[in-house]
């Protein structure tokens, strides 16, 4: 079982580099073209964004989701795993979340170069007009792999959604690529994300929870990070009470979870996946309760993942596997 896994996972991500690739030369090129200096679009512009509400994500590529603070200095495991995924494609940094994005980039450009990634380049939006020129989408050309860099999350989403940066993302994720986050980057792959809310004590109806609306790239989950370091385990059950159709995910720091296009992902890093399911709440006091009272939740279920086991989101089922596999693999 173990053997059939690790190699499910290793065909999705040396095939994401291939499919991501070409779709990126097709795409760059015929935008640019037909778009940017088509009849009844400005000159500069990109083409319009496609929107899935109205055509649904059909993913064929991975997403690797990271809980913060990454290792930078010794194995790097959560960054090889991105950098193995690149091929002979583009690395694309985004630092969009950021306030400082040269800083970030001048971060991780040398440590992806040094996991020899030779095609290293640098997204960054500074404006929703800027996500829609021409010459920030071509930074997207022949991308197999975007990894967003942390900072807030609704600076990613208020920058890029229903942009054309936006509809280039999800060509390169449907078409094969992967599409890695860190921090703020890994709560905007979800439909609904996290922004805030107290992480550090029990919630309280009518708290400060704060959630909005994220790229969608995986739909019936959503993440918080940074988890054991900030105490976050009552905000996302709070946030799976809300509708337990959702499946919590939080992440711990220096752990990550590669998900295919199946919905299985597979841990990996220091650190723990706590996964929240609510399928099975009797009871909660949501709806009941006067402002400022503790949260009552019933018979939510909860899993403790740690590196190589994986979990089927569909089915909401854990499987064991040993940690070793993934050191094997990547190291």
């Amino acid at each position: 079982m173990a053997r059939r896994t690790e190699s499910r996972m290793n065909t999705n991500g040396h095939g994401a580099s291939k499919n991501g690739r070409s779709n990126g030369r097709s795409h760059g090129r015929s935008n640019g073209r037909s778009n940017g200096h088509g009849k009844g679009m400005p000159r500069g512009l990109a083409a319009r964004p496609e929107r899935a509400a109205v055509t649904p994500i059909k993913p064929r590529g991975t997403l690797i989701i990271v809980g913060g603070h990454e290792d930078k200095k010794d194995e790097k495991l959560i960054l090889r795993a991105v950098a193995e995924r690149v091929g002979s494609g583009r690395l694309v940094v985004a630092t969009v979340a950021s306030t400082e994005p040269d800083e970030l980039w001048q971060t991780y450009e040398p440590l992806f170069r040094g996991l020899g990634v030779p095609h290293v380049y640098h997204l960054n939006v500074e404006s929703r007009e800027e996500a829609k020129s021409e010459r920030k989408v071509r930074i997207l050309d022949d991308a197999t792999v975007v990894f967003f860099t942390g900072g807030d999350q609704l600076k990613i989403t208020s920058q890029l959604g229903d942009t054309p940066i936006y509809s280039r993302l999800r060509q390169i994720y449907e078409s094969g690529g992967t599409i890695a986050g860190t921090s703020a980057g890994a709560s905007v792959v979800c439909e609904t994300m996290l922004v805030s809310g107290s992480g550090s004590e029990s919630h309280r109806i009518g708290g400060s929870l704060q959630m909005a609306p994220g790229f969608g790239f995986l739909p019936g989950v959503i993440i918080d990070q940074h988890f054991a370091e900030r105490g976050r385990i009552g905000r996302l059950t709070a946030a799976v009470a809300q509708n337990p159709r959702i499946v919590g995910m939080g992440i711990d720091e220096d752990t990550a979870v590669v998900c295919n296009p199946k919905h299985c992902f597979r841990v990996l890093g220091a650190g723990a996946v706590y996964v929240v399911d609510g399928s099975d709440v009797t009871y909660t006091n949501l709806t009941e309760e006067q402002t400022d009272r503790t949260l009552t939740v019933f018979n939510v279920r909860l899993h403790l993942l740690s590196q190589g086991d994986e979990f089927d989101l569909t089915t909401r089922t854990p499987t064991s596997h040993p940690a070793e596999e993934v050191e094997r693999e990547l190291v």
